[in-house]
């Protein structure tokens, strides 16, 4: 197994560097796309003079540096998502992988649960380290070591982040039961047509109709649910490392954040763009 290999080498096993190449065109991506979602829906006219935004600004930071993240921030929007795209195309990719690091990392400044961008900051961190990040849109396969480092510590990145996921979902009796999915769907039910951004939800209606009455027939089908995806999250990282088995987890691994997705579409596209692009470095 190259992973092993790479490690007891002291990560001089020559890789793939087409594997990272592909992978910081996902990475600009779902950049590009997570940054551009961010003008709608109230974003672009965040730290307006007198929004509340701005109100929470002042009394965590003081007036003055409240000020100074208002004026930057309409041109750090425009000029992280013009970044992003540049880093997908392989436009100066190290500098434009910069700038979107730095565009991510100021969300962490207004945001309550900024658990994407610190997904985002940890990949892209590890994509920084790599050695050959490519040039363009062409996808270089001659072996070597200048992206062995990375490529490990992003399969390591997703493995924590598989594997603590399922720690937390295998301690939480509202999860393990199936009773926190019955009781979320059957809210979304409930209250969908009611929700002033309904497009944030794409449920598919027959799953409602069929699962979301909170009867004991469906928190029985919803605890099958939780029980897949913890044993999903424990089996896909060795799943994904060999090669026999990774076309399959492959598979897997997309249908289960495909489903992930339709509960938060806005909110998970980033965590499921990026988590499955990694998916990219445990191939040999």
């Amino acid at each position: 197994m190259w992973f092993v290999d790479a490690i007891t080498s002291g990560f001089q096993h020559p890789t793939d560097p087409g594997q990272l190449h592909w992978f910081r065109i996902v990475f600009g991506t779902v950049c590009t796309l997570r940054f551009a979602l961010s003008f709608g829906q109230g974003g672009w006219n965040r730290l307006v003079p007198g929004s509340l935004s701005l109100h929470l600004a002042e009394q965590r930071y003081g007036p003055a540096r409240a000020r100074l993240l208002a004026a930057v921030y309409r041109p750090a929007l425009v000029l992280r998502t013009v970044a992003a795209l540049a880093l997908a195309t392989g436009l100066e990719p190290r500098l434009s992988l910069l700038l979107v690091l730095a565009g991510a990392a100021m969300e962490l400044l207004y945001l309550k649960s900024p658990n994407a961008v610190r997904y985002t900051l940890l990949t892209g961190a590890c994509l920084m380290v790599a050695g050959d990040l490519g040039q363009g849109l062409s996808i270089g396969h001659e072996p070597s070591t200048a992206n062995t480092w990375a490529q490990c510590l992003l399969v390591l990145v997703t493995t924590d982040i598989y594997w603590n996921s399922a720690w937390h979902k295998l301690k939480s009796p509202q999860f393990r039961t199936g009773l926190y999915l019955a009781q979320w769907i059957h809210t979304l039910t409930q209250l969908s047509k009611q929700l002033p951004h309904r497009r944030q939800y794409a449920v598919p209606r027959v799953v409602c109709r069929l699962t979301g009455n909170l009867t004991p027939r469906d928190i029985r089908l919803w605890r099958l649910a939780a029980a897949a995806v913890i044993a999903l999250e424990i089996a896909l990282p060795p799943a994904l490392l060999i090669s026999q088995t990774m076309p399959y987890a492959v598979a897997a691994g997309i249908a289960m954040h495909a489903a992930f997705t339709c509960l938060k579409p806005r909110q998970l596209i980033t965590f499921s763009g990026l988590t499955t692009g990694t998916y990219l470095a445990f191939a040999a």
